[in-house]
């Protein structure tokens, strides 16, 4: 059991999401919510000049830096900080990204079988909470976890909106593999063509691009 009280920053640009951080900190007395934020460089200033155990913070933010940058930057200031970072897509690229920062720990919005008190029990307590397991969620015909780790990296181009000639460029593949990968990826999921593709990966979340998540807090 923990006996001292742990002062909480929540950061998410949407106030639905942000007040479920506020409520859950809340309604743990051994918890106390020290800020709130809706961007992440708010975070990152506050963390230099307050003290802070626990940040409990978004990967996505539509305004200014997205949350791994802000992570990164208060670990490299503060370290002793413990971060559990949230996102509410199926992307696992980023559990790699936040393990090698050194985030505690990681939290899907939807998709968890923890939930986030607990998270924040066992982060606290000096664990590093992450998933046991990939988000896998519906695809079309089939699941997400049914596309290769080499689908995943050309459809997150693809989202994009890269050519194939582009696509091979930046994954150092011919582009009759490109061709392969995407043929194989409409094959399985039953989609018409591209387009179909992208869009329902998109609006899935099944893939989040790098320069999607730092440009998405760009002014």
């Amino acid at each position: 059991m923990m006996d001292q009280t742990y002062r909480v920053v929540v950061t998410d640009d949407y106030r639905i999401s942000r007040t479920f951080f506020e409520m859950m900190v809340q309604s743990d007395t051994r918890f106390v919510l020290a800020a709130s934020f809706s961007n992440a460089q708010s975070t990152i200033e506050y963390c230099m000049e307050n003290p802070v155990d626990l940040i409990i913070m978004d990967v996505l933010m539509r305004t200014g830096v997205d949350g791994i940058t802000a992570a990164q930057q208060i670990k490299a200031e503060k370290p002793e900080i413990k971060i559990i970072l949230v996102t509410s897509t199926a992307e696992a690229m980023w559990e790699d990204k936040a393990r090698e920062i050194g985030v505690e720990s990681f939290w899907y919005k939807e998709y968890s079988d923890e939930s986030l008190i607990e998270v924040m029990n066992r982060t606290a307590a000096g664990e590093s909470v992450y998933p046991h397991a990939p988000v896998d969620l519906g695809f079309g015909n089939v699941n997400r976890l049914s596309m290769t780790e080499r689908d995943l990296d050309v459809l997150r181009e693809l989202t994009l909106g890269y050519t194939n000639e582009e696509i091979a460029e930046h994954l150092h593949i011919s582009i009759n593999t490109v061709r392969t990968h995407i043929q194989n990826m409409l094959n399985k999921t039953g989609y018409k063509n591209r387009l179909e593709l992208v869009v329902n990966a998109a609006s899935l979340g099944i893939v989040v691009s790098d320069e999607t998540r730092k440009r998405s807090g760009k002014p």
